[in-house]
């Protein structure tokens, strides 16, 4: 018998995860229903819907982190966010951490490791006139 487990996470912000779904070729919608094991449903702040059977939930907790919630059931959410939804955080925190360094005007490259790991680059833009944040 499966059902819907709740995971802990430091996911605040919510332009982050939508372009780390998009990253991931997964759609966030706001308010709705994820699918779980033989139709059994949970309502969410946020829903990853998945291409499998099962879908991601992400519900506001007091602290104002969002949970994920979902049917880890037959590994169908795993392919698509990774064990314990390891690569959607790590695409989450490689968005969240070039959101912030363009603000400081710093220019980001990402490139992705043999290991699975992200390298991202930050480069200090030359001062002197001109220019602006891209």
């Amino acid at each position: 018998m499966s059902h819907f487990t709740t995971l802990q996470t430091t996911i605040k912000n919510i332009e982050a995860l939508h372009i780390a779904c998009r990253e991931l070729g997964l759609e966030l919608v706001q308010e709705g229903q994820a699918r779980g094991y033989q139709g059994h449903t949970v309502y969410g702040d946020y829903v990853i819907k998945c291409k499998g059977p099962y879908d991601v939930v992400l519900n506001k907790q007091q602290d104002g982190q969002y949970a994920l919630v979902t049917d880890w059931y037959q590994g169908h959410v795993a392919k698509e966010i990774g064990d314990s939804g390891g690569r959607l955080l790590q695409t989450y925190g490689v968005v969240l951490a070039t959101m912030e360094a363009r603000k400081l005007g710093y220019t980001v490259s990402r490139q992705s490791m043999p290991d699975g790991s992200v390298k991202v680059v930050l480069t200090q833009a030359a001062s002197g006139g001109g220019g602006g944040l891209k």
